[in-house]
């Protein structure tokens, strides 16, 4: 699993003109499922995005992970971050999840944030989104387990 997260201090996600997440100050995730990924992973994806240190201390270094910031999450589906990208000029989805397993994985990823009592909000899976953000920084990571 990967995902690419970045500080905002803003985020939303749009589909057909509607609204169906938005956070302010918090994380914004871009998940991807891989083949070969399952609910372990997904759940120490999750732990490690929730315990990632990338807000500031009153000192200004970043030691605070989304919790101690009492940020929120907003999880957007994002299959082409498993793209395999090293040959040609044209994207390979091969290692990608299949659609029914990805689906199920980022329901159990989103589930597991929001249980643990951070505010989570969603994108709609395989959905074609519209995502805006304003990134804190910019600050941009990519975890993958």
């Amino acid at each position: 699993m990967i995902a690419l997260i970045q500080r905002v201090t803003r985020a939303s996600v749009t589909v057909d003109q509607q609204i169906t997440g938005q956070i302010g100050h918090g994380l914004l995730v871009l998940l991807a499922v891989e083949k070969g990924d399952d609910q372990q992973k997904a759940v120490r994806l999750a732990d490690r995005v929730l315990g990632y240190r990338v807000f500031s201390d009153q000192q200004g270094k970043m030691n605070l992970n989304l919790q101690q910031a009492q940020g929120s999450l907003l999880v957007v589906s994002q299959f082409t971050l498993a793209a395999d990208t090293t040959k040609g000029l044209r994207p390979s989805f091969s290692g990608s999840a299949e659609p029914q397993l990805a689906e199920t994985l980022y329901h159990a990823f989103s589930d597991y944030c929001r249980n643990t009592g951070v505010v989570t909000e969603n994108g709609r899976f395989a959905a074609d989104m519209e995502v805006s953000l304003v990134n804190d920084g910019p600050v941009t990571f990519w975890l993958q387990v």
